[in-house]
């Protein structure tokens, strides 16, 4: 999901100088644009990591509840939603490099049936086309009740546009390629995260499947109506949407994402898809590059709650936020605090 990027009204703090960005100066800016964001009364509670040079940051404000006056903290439990398709296409990645797939193998060598549907005039859809929104999937599952269910409803599909020329954002395609990263580990899509991913970067406040404690510690959050939502329910493998996570592991996650050793991150930021003179799409990741910026970003929405996730490799930035508010502009508000974040941060050096 994508969005014009546009700037805030700000607040001066004082915060240009000359002197090397410290651990004050981005709680400082941290707090005006949480505050500034918390002005809008739709949103009740909002949560913010930064990582700049290593040094990480965390702060939270607002209400969990209405009326409560319960802040969140690093232990407070978000969905991550659509980011959950970032950890789908680090794995997906991984099996390129693994040799497992290729990006270009037709994807029914790895399903069951013959599927003579998922064709677009002779031509396949392609791995590739899965992880960059071009196969021509329709958004949502047709069946998504169950594995067997999302089966039966890939053979109503009807492919109308030949795969890899027109991007449109689909949550079909994500539960597939789980499927397929499944089958060629021979393990199930959540150990390969908790595998490839949550473990060796000792994330272990992330994760699909809940505890009662950790139950006691997920948000639930609000409509525009401050109606209350309900979480998220996984039926399908998990690679649209099913993980949660902490706002200190993320900084974990961004850690990682920023490390430009690593082959499976170098790997995942590879432009796929070229949709715009300076946008591109990789392995789940939305990719801006021109000559003053590279950004690789994704956002999350699920019900109740909403998010970004932003990375500034060049700047070695990365910025999370969340809220427990989703609206139809929510994407959209945050998108232009956390560009507002990466500014002031950048305007403390």
């Amino acid at each position: 999901m994508k969005y014009v990027t546009l700037v805030l009204f700000s607040v001066l703090i004082g915060c240009k100088s000359v002197q090397p960005i410290n651990t004050s100066n981005v709680e400082n800016v941290i707090t005006k644009n949480a505050l500034q964001l918390l002005e809008d009364k739709r949103f009740h509670s909002v949560s913010i990591a930064v990582l700049k040079d290593g040094k990480s940051t965390t702060k939270h404000f607002g209400e969990l509840t209405i009326g409560k006056r319960n802040k969140p903290n690093d232990s407070t439990l978000y969905e991550l939603a659509s980011v959950t398709k970032t950890f789908t296409g680090y794995v997906a990645a991984k099996a390129v490099l693994d040799k497992k797939i290729d990006l270009d193998d037709d994807i029914r060598i790895y399903l069951n049936e013959s599927y003579p549907n998922l064709a677009f005039k002779g031509e396949p859809i392609r791995i590739r086309h899965l992880i960059t929104h071009t196969s021509g999937f329709p958004n949502l599952p047709i069946k998504s009740e169950n594995k067997k269910a999302f089966f039966e409803g890939l053979k109503l599909i009807n492919i109308e546009t030949k795969p890899g020329e027109v991007y449109s954002y689909s949550n079909t395609a994500p539960e597939l390629t789980a499927y397929i990263l499944e089958k060629v580990y021979q393990k199930s899509f959540e150990e390969l995260v908790i595998e490839y991913v949550l473990k060796p970067n000792k994330m272990n406040q992330t994760k699909f499947t809940l505890n009662e404690n950790d139950r006691t510690r997920l948000v639930r959050g609000y409509n525009d109506k401050n109606e209350l939502m309900p979480n998220f329910v996984r039926t399908l493998w998990g690679g649209i949407s099913g993980l949660h996570s902490t706002t200190t592991d993320l900084v974990k996650y961004i850690k990682l994402q920023l490390d430009q050793s690593n082959l499976i991150v170098n790997e995942s930021h590879k432009k796929l898809y070229k949709e715009g003179s300076d946008f591109w799409e990789g392995y789940h990741w939305y990719i801006i590059e021109n000559d003053h910026e590279l950004i690789y970003r994704h956002h999350g929405g699920i019900y109740g709650m909403q998010n970004w996730f932003v990375i500034y490799p060049k700047q070695n930035i990365g910025i999370s936020i969340f809220t427990n508010t989703s609206f139809n502009e929510t994407g959209e508000i945050l998108e232009k605090v956390v560009d507002n974040l990466y500014h002031d941060i950048l305007d403390c050096k």
